[in-house]
Order: structure tokens, then sequence, then C-alpha cells
């Protein structure tokens, strides 16, 4: 028995399968007989969800100065006061 031969049958048990848990993918249907998606529509709310949205990527440098949203739009807030923007299109304030 070659060293290769023998590493081989140490990674697996005595049976020869391999002691790998099997992928969650590959589980056989674990979906509840209760969760019926047959007359589902997908996507069905997505443009409501973009149009209400507006994702902004800031830079790394930027980002690091505030720890959550809820900051750099207090941050922008105080800024739109500081400096009035004319003639732009604002959305009513969230807050």
């Amino acid at each position: 028995m070659t060293e290769e031969m023998a590493a081989t049958r140490l990674r697996r048990g005595e049976s020869g399968e391999s002691m790998r848990k099997r992928a969650r993918h590959a589980r056989v249907n674990e979906m509840r007989k209760e969760y019926d998606f047959r007359g589902g529509v997908r996507g069905k709310y997505a443009a409501k969800v973009r149009e209400g949205s507006n994702i902004v990527i800031l830079d790394a440098d930027v980002a690091a100065a505030f720890p959550d949203s809820r900051a750099v739009n207090r941050a922008l807030r105080a800024l739109l006061q500081a400096v009035p923007v004319r003639g732009s299109k604002r959305r009513a304030s969230r807050s």
C-alpha cells in the first residue's frame, strides 16, 4: 500500500465513506408542507422597495467617521441647514 493510499484511508472511516457532512443544499426537501409558493409572484414588491430606497456608497474613510446610517443622516441634515440647496427636488424629511 502506498503512502497516498494510506492517507486516503485515514481520511475516510472504516466503511470507506467520507466523514464530511452533507452540504446544506444537498439535503432532501426541507420545505414544510404548509409553505406553498405555487401561486407566488417573484419580485412582486421589488419595484416599490427600489422606489423608496436611495442607496449611496460611501468611501471607506468617510464611512469610518459614522457609526451607523442615522449618524450619516443627521450630519447631512445639519449640512443642508447650514448650506441650503436652491432649486432641488428634496423629499420630505423622514425624521
